[in-house]
């Protein structure tokens, strides 16, 4: 069904859809284009699954676009995506040639006359060049800036330069060497979209019957891609020392985005490494692409964990405080903008194995804790993390470029 504003009136009250509506009238009529690389998988492709049909629902003209890439561009915009979080790159003329051609040509059959247009991650970034420039343009960037490699981020302020403004998800994430106006607009989530919202109770066991889940022991749930910076092979060292403790069960669960060819070699390395615990039955991996099913798993797990060793934000964090459930994850990235270390979930550094297997044996023999955490998760994802939140934010900084006086406001 078509998303509507009203539809979060008794979510978040009136008080917060009046203001959007507000906010919302000097833009009627403005033409608004969100352009990235895939139209599932991530958090960018569903937030933005709500985040457009919402702004259309309040008088935007917004459209998605999705970046067209064969499968050694995206080889190449995985390897860029790592660089930028810190890994080292080997960076040649062919993946720079490869990176800008693959934009120019989707140039060629992409018109693009828009109002404003905002451009998520990495891979869409060169799209700037190859039009003549009469709008703003946003570069969205949901991934960790903190330390990226040097040479890439050289090469992409020549495109970033180009830009009216940077969106990042953490002030950690600003950069100094970047002259461009910079606003910090953290991600959220959608309390109604078939990963959130609240399930009638009969389809719980037949979900689970039908993937092979069974419930009769504990459960611990990572919803991640299968990705090195997820590192579900940390996590199964994390397990083996809670299956010491407690008798419980693992599920690794993420699907196979088209723009990560990584993911397959990943998971391939996690089957190997946990083939005594899945002949036990006591490491499920799971690989579909279905939301509902994502739902019901973070719903009847017992201790969410994301073990990350760089993250943007961290979505699956979010979802799962939503759904009330106590997190154990790694202090970085953005996921420290929504825990509170003791108040709302455990933090932890990255490579403290031990103390992640602590954290989840205390909230497994103490099940009060982790419903006391769980409900002041809630309670944060509700004030500060929901997508009405996240419209908002974008409606605010949509407005500057209209507002006299602007290069843009006879546009």
């Amino acid at each position: 069904m078509k998303r509507s504003l009203e539809d979060y009136r008794t979510i978040v009250g009136d008080t917060i859809i009046s203001s959007i509506y507000r906010k919302a009238r000097t833009l009627y009529g403005k033409h608004i284009l969100h352009i990235n690389s895939t139209y599932q998988g991530g958090g960018v492709a569903e937030m933005l699954q709500t985040l457009v049909p919402l702004m259309n629902d309040i008088g935007i003209d917004a459209g998605w676009r999705i970046l067209h890439g064969n499968p050694d561009f995206f080889t190449v915009t995985k390897k860029f995506h790592n660089a930028l979080q810190g890994e080292r790159l080997n960076f040649t003329k062919m993946k720079r040639k490869l990176y800008a051609e693959t934009n120019e040509n989707f140039s060629i059959y992409t018109h693009i006359n828009h109002d404003c247009v905002i451009v998520h991650d990495p891979q869409p970034l060169p799209l700037i060049k190859f039009y003549k420039k009469q709008q703003p343009w946003i570069w969205r960037c949901h991934i960790d800036l903190s330390n990226p490699d040097h040479d890439l981020w050289d090469f992409m302020k020549n495109f970033l330069l180009r830009y009216d403004t940077v969106i990042v998800s953490n002030k950690l994430y600003l950069r100094s060497d970047l002259p461009t106006d910079h606003r910090i607009i953290p991600p959220a989530i959608d309390p109604l979209s078939p990963k959130n919202i609240e399930i009638i109770d009969g389809i719980i066991p037949r979900t689970l019957k039908k993937f092979g889940v069974p419930t009769d022991k504990p459960l611990i749930t990572q919803i991640s891609r299968f990705d090195k910076w997820k590192d579900p092979l940390g996590v199964l060292e994390i397990f083996a020392l809670v299956k010491e403790k407690v008798d419980s069960r693992l599920i690794l669960c993420g699907s196979m985005a088209m723009d990560d060819p990584e993911g397959l070699k990943i998971y391939e390395k996690v089957k190997e490494k946990a083939k005594p615990f899945i002949k036990k039955g006591d490491v499920i991996l799971i690989t579909v692409e279905n939301n509902l099913l994502v739902n019901i798993l973070q719903r009847v797990s017992d201790v969410i964990i994301q073990k990350s060793v760089r993250e943007g934000f961290g979505l699956t964090v979010t979802e799962a405080l939503w759904k009330r459930k106590p997190v154990v994850a790694s202090n970085i990235g953005g996921i420290p903008l929504q825990i509170e270390d003791g108040k709302n979930g455990f933090l932890l550094d990255p490579n403290d194995i031990k103390g992640f297997a602590e954290k989840i044996i205390e909230i497994l023999k103490h099940p009060t804790l982790g419903k006391e955490l769980g409900e002041k998760g809630r309670e944060t994802v509700k004030e500060k993390f929901l997508i009405t939140r996240l419209l908002s934010d974008y409606l605010d900084l949509l407005k500057t470029f209209w507002i006299y006086p602007s290069p843009y406001n006879n546009i």
